[in-house]
């Protein structure tokens, strides 16, 4: 099981964290991955920067998420990760 938090906070929300909300959710449908992946909001993570929202997979946060990387970033810490853990089963 996965751990998704996404910062809703100000700052997060002003760069668009709705939208990055909406595309995990996509993503997680697109991918069957409803029994996988616990996706929550937060409030601030606490790593605000200029670009992009703030995202926590598990223990890992991550800044700058945008639409414009979401793909790349929701393949390399999100499948990859369940593909890995699949894998040590």
């Amino acid at each position: 099981m996965i751990f998704i938090q996404i910062c809703v906070g100000s700052s997060c929300y002003l760069k668009g964290s709705q939208e990055i909300v909406e595309l995990f959710n996509n993503a997680i449908e697109e991918n069957h991955l409803e029994g996988d992946v616990v996706l929550s909001g937060s409030f601030c993570i606490g790593k605000c920067n200029r670009t992009g929202v703030t995202v926590q997979v598990d223990d890992d946060i991550h800044v700058g998420v945008t639409r414009e990387n979401f793909k790349e970033f929701f393949t390399k810490n999100v499948l990859e990760k369940i593909k890995g853990a699949k894998n040590d089963d």
